[in-house]
């Protein structure tokens, strides 16, 4: 691909940006020269997307002229991770604002909130297909700035402000860590160019990096974590329910990935350090088991959804860290998609959703359902050539798939069951493992070239792995059986503890300052 048919792509976030000049002011009018921008903005973003991605696909990857000088500019990197994550920002704004051209309707600001959707959108669509380091890192600190607005667009909410406090000082902390990484990228490699930066990356073998690669990588790990909301800093993230549900949407579906894609795009330096993959790898499968079981406990749809991308975020991570790079690619397109659905219908479960019948659970139910799941995986994993290739991470993120599929045939073989149901339960089974494999082997193949192999595991590696296993199995199977325990003082008083997260948000709540007295008399006086 020429470079100047690569530049030609700027225009996609030079578009969400005009948007944001047309007027906006407050009344009670509708803003619809506002809304009719950033619905054409949008919707020209996803062309440019599917564009970008047909001609990736037929001229390969390409790196646009840089507008600037001396390494700082504009620039567009266009290989198989930018187009696809261009694809996906550009399909899920478009989705975001046509709901909030109706969800805001009334709203007497509802011009300056598209507007900073508009705004977002194009800071996230810069990072995505930035084709240099300065880029990247002055999109991903606009994002977060950006973002940070609409979460306090409701200024008179105290939970949402708190939220935004506690996002901030994790946000700095991590935009910190980026410009440090990035500095040190530049001094070793003596570019900005992203490509280039990778391409040397990639020449140097994993025993022979210097310290500043290793220490870049440590960087870029910590800004990771600080973005995707691991634990110990994922209290914000269910706290933000408070803002509209299209900011939720964007954040759960978009932004909250950006963590996950910067592990992504500097693939070819972290797997140059590979203390720093096992730390990545360690809170990522923490946060994933913690995520996921206070969900578990928690009584709105929103604050269930919230801890549910955490866990996923976890999980995400977890690919990372075992070096999977591109399955967690898979992962965090699947989940975007999924997450955007879930919190712009989450209003419409009240109406369509009854209460569950829970049979009493039995122990052997559960263990029939995993020995399916295993032989369902089995077989599928022969056809594809899994075994052939024999790389842990892959094999041990399946055994972690079978815990997932064993919980969904569990469901059928408890309580009063019937042949039909249980046929159309393995026929599911089937076609979720099916389809996970046919995505993960489109994605290998898709990101060959831009992402490195996955790394051989050390000692180190080998135990993460296995103590992942064992833990995805034993919440599986305490997830199948709690309900047996309900009743029970002790499972009753850890179900407390579990709902309020074990208390570790509110000790980042005291750190940040959300317990001062004056916010108190703030709430009093906005509440009067």
């Amino acid at each position: 691909m020429l470079p100047a048919l690569a530049t030609l792509f700027l225009l996609a976030p030079a578009s969400l940006l005009l948007a944001t000049l047309f007027p906006s002011r407050p009344g009670p009018r509708r803003p619809r020269a506002m809304l009719l921008a950033s619905r054409l903005a949008t919707w020209f973003c996803l062309v440019l997307a599917v564009l970008a991605c047909l001609l990736t696909a037929w001229e390969g990857p390409a790196t646009s002229w840089l507008l600037g000088g001396n390494g700082i500019g504009l620039s567009v990197r266009l290989d198989a991770i930018s187009c696809t994550m261009f694809l996906l920002v550009a399909f899920v704004g478009v989705i975001v604002v046509q709901y909030s051209r109706n969800y805001m309707d009334g709203e007497p600001r509802q011009g300056a909130f598209m507007a900073g959707l508009c705004r977002t959108l194009a800071a996230v669509t810069l990072l995505v297909f930035a084709g240099n380091l300065v880029q990247l890192v002055v999109a991903w600190v606009a994002m977060s700035l950006s973002l940070h607005r609409l979460l306090v667009f409701y200024p008179e909410r105290r939970p949402a402000r708190i939220a935004a406090r506690k996002k901030f000082l994790a946000a700095r902390l991590g935009d910190a860590c980026m410009l440090g990484a990035a500095a040190l990228l530049v001094t070793t490699f003596g570019t900005t160019d992203l490509a280039t930066v990778l391409a040397r990356a990639q020449a140097i073998a994993a025993d022979a990096a210097p310290p500043a690669l290793s220490l870049a990588a440590l960087l870029l790990g910590v800004a990771a974590l600080m973005k995707s909301a691991q634990f110990p800093t994922h209290g914000w993230l269910p706290e933000v329910m408070d803002t509209p549900t299209p900011v939720s949407a964007l954040l759960h579906a978009g932004i909250i990935n950006a963590g996950g894609f910067l592990l992504i795009r500097f693939a070819d330096v972290m797997v140059l350090s590979m203390p720093t993959l096992h730390g990545v790898a360690i809170v990522g499968g923490f946060t994933a088991l913690f995520g996921g079981v206070v969900m578990l406990t928690q009584t709105s749809v929103k604050g269930s959804l919230a801890f549910s991308t955490v866990a996923q975020m976890g999980f995400m991570t977890l690919q990372c860290g075992l070096g999977a790079f591109a399955i967690a690619l898979l992962h965090l397109v699947a989940h975007s998609l999924y997450k955007a659905h879930a919190f712009l219908s989450a209003g419409g479960v009240v109406e369509t959703e009854t209460l569950p019948r829970f049979a009493r659970p039995r122990l052997r139910p559960v263990l029939l359902s995993l020995l399916l799941a295993t032989a369902i995986y089995v077989l599928f994993a022969w056809v594809f050539g899994t075994f052939v290739r024999a790389e842990p991470a892959v094999l041990t993120l399946g055994a972690i798939l079978v815990m997932g599929v064993s919980m969904l045939l569990a469901s059928s073989l408890q309580g009063a069951t019937t042949s039909r149901l249980v046929v159309q339960t393995l026929l599911g089974a089937a076609g979720t493992t099916l389809a996970y494999f046919i995505l993960e082997t489109a994605f290998t193949r898709l990101t060959a070239g831009s992402l490195p192999a996955i790394p051989r595991p050390d000692g180190t590696g080998l135990l993460i792995m296995g103590l992942a296993i064992a833990s995805f199995t034993a919440v599986t199977v305490l997830q199948s059986l709690v309900v047996l325990w309900n009743q029970r003082p002790l499972w009753r008083a850890a179900r407390v503890h579990l709902a309020n997260g074990l208390y570790v948000n509110a000790i980042f709540n005291r750190l940040v300052g959300a317990l001062r007295r004056e916010d108190a008399r703030h709430h009093a006086r906005t509440i009067a």
